[in-house]
């Protein structure tokens, strides 16, 4: 995916019904914890980049998915632990064979504009997003699901109503599925599964989005969107647990410069940021200890090869792709650059994935000198290099000093050791996006967030059918693992066996395992560090008196 204030006014107080909250006179305490709450409830938080959709069946990105989870909820939330616990469904059974999910929807949950929700909505919201006519960018995610049928409706092949999710009643939402899959409650949480309500959707037709039109089953609504600049959402009044919500306002800032958003966080303009500017972590977490963080985030840090024609000839040759990712310096990248607790990647699927053991690759067990050695013979053999043909390889990035950073390193470790020179090409999020899409780049910075906690959501873009395999790299015999892993007792062994061939054919050049590195104020409290995905509700924060 990913993939994110004080000077704002809050909106009228609140009132907290039992455990003895009064905000009135500005003493709260927290209903639980028994902590003096703030009068004001409402945070800012910084991003880099717009959103390029908030509508749960189109969001792609990391932040979006941050606002959607805000704006809406599923059968299934996440806790502060990552766990899936009961959202919009008050339960769910499975059957024995463990290939239908039956979910009870809970009698007050109802949308912003008071329209009771119900089965019929989760049925249309997930046909929307396989329906083809939507063109949603993860559509491909109903097939990982393993939905009854996911794949040809998809396709286009059936119609959205063979999907294999129903409502035999307006409080019971039932889901087929391909074979047993343990995680697939928590799959429920992602946005894609989301309700939808018909009405809204189809009333406001390309408006839907805006905050006039949008219509929303979670603990807040849209009230504010300027492109470009900021997005703010408010407490649902309608919402369903809105008595034991506390925050009542959140706004993302759209900061493109991460230095500018520190510089804004340490005037006290921000109560949180969500990307720290590189090699800054070490000097932040001296100077301010309660409020520098880093700890494990599901993500993967990698350059996507344009394996198609548009791209590179020279990339075409394997042993041209593996000198250059032998030749990068993971090292001086998350020691030097970056400097926030990142790890070195050499595969693809986060070190940190639930039962997860990283297959043992060559390339890992190497120093980076012999890794260099090996690199100056692959590519002169290949005919390129330093007494070769002259090699040029275009970088394409997305703005960000961080990307740009990494982005210069690598050239230069390219052509110090391999004598190949890089171009720089920057472009802004939505662009970048479609450029890569359209494989009109030779090499793309990419990130990859885990959608759950389960190897299988990194590895699926190495299908050659994934919509995000936007490198078009294609092996038949991956393809082949992937699908016999859905159906597997154990698939691990299969996984890694995935991720062996992966690195043998230099499918992406993976370069470092994320650390969510953040600037939060010490008072924004509960943020869920545990939480491997980083998936984050504002229902949940809440702002502390301080001193």
């Amino acid at each position: 995916m990913t993939l994110h204030s004080k000077l704002l006014a809050s909106t009228a107080a609140l009132m907290i019904a039992g455990a003895g909250a009064a905000w009135a006179d500005g003493h709260a305490t927290h209903p639980e914890t028994g902590e003096p709450l703030a009068s004001e409830q409402s945070f800012s938080y910084s991003i880099i980049d717009d959103f390029p959709s908030i509508d749960p069946q189109l969001v792609e990105d990391v932040e979006g998915s941050s606002v959607a989870r805000d704006l809406f909820e599923g059968l299934m939330v996440e806790n502060a632990a990552g766990e899936a616990v009961p959202g919009v469904a008050e339960s769910f059974e499975v059957s024995d064979d463990g290939m239908t999910y039956t979910f009870t929807l809970r009698e007050n949950a109802v949308w912003s504009n008071g329209d009771p929700v119900v089965a019929g909505d989760f049925v249309y919201g997930l046909q929307r997003a396989a329906d083809p006519e939507t063109a949603s960018p993860y559509s491909w995610y109903v097939e990982v699901m393993g939905v009854l049928n996911a794949a040809a409706v998809v396709a286009g092949e059936m119609p959205v109503e063979e999907l294999g999710i129903s409502a035999p009643d307006d409080r019971t939402v039932v889901y087929q599925i391909d074979a047993p899959r343990p995680y697939f409650p928590q799959m429920t949480t992602f946005p894609t599964t989301f309700p939808a309500n018909r009405a809204a959707v189809e009333a406001g037709g390309e408006d839907y989005t805006s905050p006039e039109n949008f219509v929303s089953n979670g603990a807040y609504v849209l009230s504010e969107y300027v492109p470009g600049e900021k997005l703010t959402r408010v407490r649902n009044e309608m919402y369903w647990d809105n008595e034991n919500t506390i925050i009542d306002e959140v706004t993302a800032l759209i900061i493109n410069d991460s230095n500018q958003a520190l510089t804004r966080y340490l005037a006290g303009e921000l109560d949180l940021v969500m990307d720290v500017p590189a090699g800054q972590f070490p000097r932040l977490s001296e100077e301010y200890p309660d409020e520098a963080l880093s700890f494990p985030s599901s993500c993967s840090y990698y350059y996507l090869i344009n394996h198609t024609d548009s791209g590179n000839p020279a990339l075409q040759n394997a042993d041209v792709r593996e000198a250059l990712s032998l030749a990068i310096d993971r090292g001086v990248i998350v020691d030097n650059i970056l400097a926030g607790g990142q790890k070195e990647a050499y595969t693809f699927t986060h070190w940190a994935v639930a039962g997860w053991e990283t297959p043992d690759i060559d390339i890992a067990n190497m120093t980076q000198e012999e890794r260099n050695a090996k690199a100056q013979e692959l590519i002169a053999g290949a005919g390129y290099g330093t007494d070769g043909e002259p090699l040029t390889v275009e970088i394409l990035y997305n703005t960000s000093d961080s990307h740009r950073s990494i982005a210069v390193a690598i050239g230069q470790m390219w052509k110090q050791t391999l004598g190949v020179e890089t171009e720089l090409a920057n472009q802004e999020w939505a662009t970048y996006l479609d450029t890569r899409s359209e494989q009109n780049y030779q090499v793309a910075r990419a990130g990859w967030c885990a959608d759950y906690n389960e190897p299988s959501t990194y590895l699926d873009l190495f299908n050659s059918a994934s919509s995000y395999n936007d490198g078009k790299f294609v092996n038949e015999e991956i393809d082949a693992l992937l699908t016999e892993a859905k159906t597997a007792e154990d698939a691990m062994p299969i996984y890694q066996q995935i991720e062996q061939i992966a690195s043998e054919e230099t499918a992406i050049l993976p370069i470092y395992h994320y650390a969510s590195v953040r600037m939060k104020d010490e008072n924004l409290a509960n943020w869920p560090t545990e939480n491997f995905l980083q998936n984050w509700y504002s229902k949940d924060l809440y702002i502390t008196a301080g001193e």
